[in-house]
C-alpha cells in the first residue's frame, strides 16, 4: 500500500537548548516502525528519478521497498552493492539537492526521507550484524596504492579490495577518515561510525599507513617504483582561504579548518584532552556553507554566548544545507545576512575586539547565477567579537602536482583527469576534491568508485 502523506515522518532529535551544550548526535534516528511508515510513502515510480540524483547510483526504490516489507538486512545488501559508506552518507549527504531533490513527492510536499532511511538501514545492520566475520577477498596479485583516506580514497579502496586487489592507503594525518574525522563534528557524524567503516576495510585486507605525507616522505613515482602498478590520488582540498582584509593576523582569527580540526580530530571538546583552543565569548563566523554551520554550532557548544554567521547574500542564496541552517537557528546562532566584513579590529595587545562590516544589497545575477551583492555606501558598522573564524572555502594543495613528474593540472588548479578519473600519467588516477575542488562526500565517493573501475579496466587489460 502506498502512503500518500505529503510530509516526512519527523526525525527524533535532541532538544535544541540541550544539544547546543553537548556533542552527542543531534538526530537520534528512526525506529523500525517510523522507517516502515516512511518507506511506505514511496510511490515506486517506474522511471526511478531519485536514482538519477545519486552520484553512486544506489538502487533507491528497491532498498526502500525492502524497508517497507520490514526486511532491513535485504535493504542493506542492496545499498551496499553501490555505496561503501551508507551510515555516513545517510547522515551528511545533501539529499535535498540529490536523490530527494528528484523525488516526485517533492513537487507537492516533502520528498521521501531517503537519507533517513539509508541511515536507519545502516544503523540497523551495524546493531544486528556488526560483529559478523568479514572474509577477505581472494587476491588477484595486483598492487594498488591509494593516497588519502577520505571518502574518495575509502570508496576506491573498498571497491578495489572487493575485486581482489592488494590495496594500501597512505594518509597524511594520524587518523583515517579525512574530512569525515577532521571536518564534520561529532554531533553530526559520530567518529565511531567512521572507525567502524575503516575497520571493515581492514578486515577485508586493506592496509592503512598513517602519518605518511606523499610528496614529502616519498613521491608518487617512488610508490610506483616500489611495485605498485597503479596509484589513486584522493587527497581532497584542505587549504583554507582568507579574505586578505586588515586585521586577519590578529590573535583570535583562524580558519574554520583549523578550528574544526582542533575540536574534531584533536578532541578539544573533551576535558581529558589538553588541546590548545581559544574559548571566546562572542564569535563571528564568516561564510554561509556547511563548514560555516559546523564551526558556528561547535562554537556554541564550546561555550560562546553569542555566535554570528556573517554572510554577504540573503537566506535564499545561502549555500548550506537547509537542515543545517534550521538546526543552527534552533541552537541560537544569529544570522547577519547581507553583511560583509571589511576589517577586523584589535586592541593594543593584538587581540580581536570586533569585526567591521558593510551592509549589502543584491544586484544582478553573477556568473554563478546568484544575484551579485553590492555594497551600500556609508553602511559601515562594527560587531563586537573576540574571535573571528574564516569559512569562505578551501583551496587545492599542489604538493602532489609539484612532486609528481609531468602530472598535468586542470583549469581549477587540481589534478587533471578525464571523465573516468584517468590522468595524463599512465597508471595514475585521481578523483574527488583533489580534482574538482571542495564538493560533497557522496560526490567524492562517486569519483573514488569511478577510479576503481578505471584501475580495474587498466590492470585487467581492458
Amino acid at each position: 500500500m502506498i502512503n500518500l502523506v505529503r510530509q516526512k515522518n519527523p526525525m527524533p532529535e535532541q532538544d535544541p537548548n540541550v544539544r547546543n551544550k553537548n556533542f552527542l548526535e543531534v538526530c537520534e534516528g528512526y525506529t523500525e516502525d517510523m522507517a516502515i511508515r516512511e518507506a511506505m510513502r514511496c510511490l515506486k515510480c517506474r522511471k526511478k528519478p531519485c536514482m538519477t540524483g545519486c552520484p553512486v547510483m544506489v538502487r533507491i526504490p528497491d532498498f526502500i521497498a525492502k524497508v517497507a516489507e520490514g526486511d532491513f538486512e535485504a535493504a542493506y545488501e542492496i545499498i551496499s552493492q553501490t555505496s561503501s559508506l551508507p551510515a555516513i552518507c545517510g547522515r551528511v549527504c545533501p539529499q535535498e539537492n540529490q536523490c530527494e531533490g528528484k523525488c516526485v513527492h517533492a513537487k507537492k510536499g516533502e520528498a521521501v526521507g531517503i537519507g533517513r532511511l539509508e541511515r536507519f538501514v545502516a544503523d540497523w545492520h551495524a546493531a544486528n550484524f556488526g560483529d559478523a566475520e568479514i572474509q577477505p577477498a581472494e587476491t588477484n596479485g595486483h598492487k594498488v596504492a591509494v593516497i588519502g583516506a577520505g571518502p574518495a580514497g575509502l570508496a576506491c579502496a573498498g571497491d578495489l579490495i572487493n575485486k581482489g586487489y592488494e590495496v594500501t592507503v597512505y594518509e597524511a594525518l594520524h587518523k583515517t577518515g579525512g574530512v569525515l574525522v577532521y571536518g564534520i563534528p561529532q554531533f553530526r557524524l559520530p567518529k565511531e561510525i567512521v572507525a567502524a567503516e575503516v575497520a571493515k576495510l581492514e578486515a577485508k585486507g586493506v592496509k592503512f599507513v598513517t602519518n605518511a605525507v606523499v610528496g614529502r616522505a616519498f613521491t608518487v613515482d617512488e610508490l610506483m617504483e616500489e611495485g605498485y602498478e597503479s596509484v589513486f590520488i584522493g587527497t581532497g582540498a584542505g587549504l583554507p582561504s582568507f579574505m586578505n582584509i586588515p586585521g586577519e593576523n590578529l590573535i583570535g582569527v583562524c580558519s574554520a579548518n583549523e578550528y574544526l580540526t582542533r575540536i574534531n580530530l584533536m578532541k578539544a571538546y573533551l576535558p581529558e584532552y589538553d588541546t590548545p583552543i581559544q574559548h571566546a565569548d562572542k564569535i563571528a563566523i564568516v561564510g554561509g556553507g556547511n563548514v560555516a554551520m559546523d564551526a558556528a554550532r561547535c562554537a556554541k557548544r564550546m561555550g560562546a554566548s553569542d555566535v554570528y554567521i556573517i554572510y554577504r547574500r540573503s537566506m535564499e542564496e545561502l549555500p548550506a544545507r537547509a537542515e543545517e541552517v534550521h538546526h543552527a537557528m534552533e541552537e541560537g546562532i544569529e544570522f547577519k545576512l547581507l553583511t560583509n566584513p571589511v576589517e577586523i579590529k584589535g586592541d593594543e595587545n593584538g587581540n580581536v575586539t570586533g569585526i567591521e562590516c558593510v551592509s549589502m544589497e543584491l544586484g544582478e545575477p553573477d556568473a554563478s547565477g546568484r544575484r551579485k551583492p553590492v555594497v551600500i555606501e556609508g553602511s559601515n558598522h562594527v560587531i563586537p567579537v573576540d574571535m573571528v573564524i574564516m569559512s569562505i572555502g578551501t583551496k587545492l594543495n599542489t604538493l602532489i602536482l609539484d612532486t609528481t613528474k609531468d602530472l598535468a593540472a586542470n583549469k581549477k588548479g587540481g589534478i587533471g583527469t578525464d571523465d573516468d578519473a584517468v590522468t595524463n600519467r599512465l597508471g595514475i588516477f585521481a578523483g574527488g576534491d583533489a580534482v574538482t575542488g571542495a564538493a560533497t562526500v557522496i560526490k567524492a565517493m562517486g569519483a573514488g568508485k569511478k577510479a576503481a573501475a578505471s584501475i580495474d579496466a587498466y590492470l585487467g587489460g581492458r
